[in-house]
């Protein structure tokens, strides 16, 4: 159902949204926090304001779009209040020695009126185009995915002085800045996961070794790396071309249970990097037994010793990474996640605080067990079976409050050029 009201909302989304309402010094930021909040988590076909705003009765867009663009209240502390949350449950809080994962994510934006829109790789569709990139922290600790930070990346070529430009940041750098930010609260991962957009990246690698941070990045073929040869020789070789000299025997065969279950051959060896001090570890991944067989490689490496870096080891913690793809699924699929009509920064980044908060808020109530008891006759596994059994939560009382007020709806329905009879 299309429609529902403020009111139909249950008593743990009213419980939920009280913990926030500090941040907010106005009791009409208060009830926009929650109207938003709700238009995120209900069941309208697009997530933009002028359809939340159409399809929840007593909801006024101009309301709303003034909470998400001019109301002062900071996403940052909105956030921080988030995790405060989640951290205070025995159940959500946040454990030790957690995987943190690095990771970028685009979406398609047409015209140029939007402040940090630019033409850039954009991963969703494996192209470059027209859209919007921010860059992301993220959790998994074995039990649960978590969002931690986000920020916006915006191209040299969209501000005024170019990349001399102090707003210029590049991805590297914003990735560290939001790991730093973890790490002021506390939040110190055992491992640090990235793609190659960043392992490979060597100012990157050298500022998480700086913090004393484990981790696993990708690597591009054509690095370069130093392997021991006979007796004291070295030499340096790309990973590709010392992927393709390895012996077959050299790879070992592992399973990994990802959400479709993936077979591996996987080889481990013992480098150098020119300018770095120490040995490092790198992975050659394979879908297939041999080099020549294989259509699809991946090079891996690690900081972490090799005696605890081993083939398994290696590429089941680097799988982690998959987390972070379910999540960009689960909350640009179900809570709007590329879906605003905002063109400023700010306001952007507004928008997708509220639904890592919506996202938090479901996480939450699955992983405490409230829904399960309350609004469904099995588990809750996914988010979207958790979803699923909140909105039928708003359905339920919807239905309950529309037998009770017949003349608001028919208010609502005739104020949309419509006769409810």
């Amino acid at each position: 159902m299309k429609e529902t009201t403020p009111a139909a909302m249950p008593p743990c989304f009213k419980r939920w949204c009280q913990r926030f309402d500090d941040i907010f010094g106005h009791i009409a930021q208060k009830r926009e926090f929650r109207n938003y909040l709700g238009g995120l988590l209900g069941e309208s076909e697009r997530k933009n304001i002028q359809q939340m705003a159409a399809n929840a009765i007593g909801v006024s867009y101009h309301k709303l779009h003034h909470f998400l663009t001019a109301a002062p209240w900071s996403a940052m502390e909105l956030n921080q209040r988030r995790l405060e949350v989640m951290n205070q449950c025995r159940q959500t809080k946040i454990n030790r020695g957690f995987s943190l994962i690095v990771d970028d994510s685009g979406h398609r934006k047409s015209g140029n009126f939007t402040e940090v829109v630019g033409r850039q790789y954009i991963g969703e569709i494996g192209k470059t185009e027209n859209g919007v990139v921010a860059v992301t922290t993220h959790l998994y600790d074995g039990i649960k995915s978590l969002p931690l930070d986000i920020e916006l990346y915006q191209k040299a070529d969209s501000l005024p002085e170019g990349k001399a430009d102090p707003e210029f940041k590049k991805k590297a750098e914003i990735a560290i800045d939001l790991i730093d930010q973890s790490l002021a609260r506390g939040y110190r991962p055992g491992i640090v996961l990235m793609d190659a957009g960043y392992g490979n990246n060597a100012s990157c690698l050298q500022e998480l070794e700086n913090r004393k941070l484990k981790y696993i990045g990708g690597l591009a073929k054509n690095r370069k790396v130093i392997i021991q040869k006979v007796g004291d020789k070295k030499e340096e070789i790309r990973v590709d071309d010392l992927a393709r000299a390895l012996p077959s025997e050299a790879f070992s065969k592992i399973q990994l249970q990802l959400e479709k279950p993936r077979t591996v051959w996987v080889a481990t060896r013992e480098i150098e990097l020119s300018k770095y001090i120490g040995n490092r570890v790198v992975a050659i991944v394979m879908n297939a037994a041999t080099y020549d067989e294989a259509s699809d490689i991946d090079y891996l490496m690690t900081n972490v010793e090799l005696s605890t870096a081993t083939a398994e080891w290696v590429v089941k913690t680097y799988s982690q990474r998959n987390w972070v793809e379910v999540f960009y699924r689960e909350a640009k699929g179900w809570l709007g996640l590329k879906e605003y009509q905002v063109r400023d920064k700010r306001s952007l980044k507004r928008h997708l605080i509220l639904v890592f908060c919506a996202y938090s808020f479901i996480l939450w109530h699955t992983l405490t067990g409230g829904l399960r008891r309350r609004w469904a006759n099995k588990p809750l596994n996914t988010f979207t079976e958790a979803l699923e059994a909140f909105r039928t939560a708003i359905s339920f009382r919807f239905v309950k409050w529309l037998n009770e007020n017949w003349d608001v709806f028919s208010a609502y329905k005739a104020s949309l050029g419509f006769i409810w009879a």
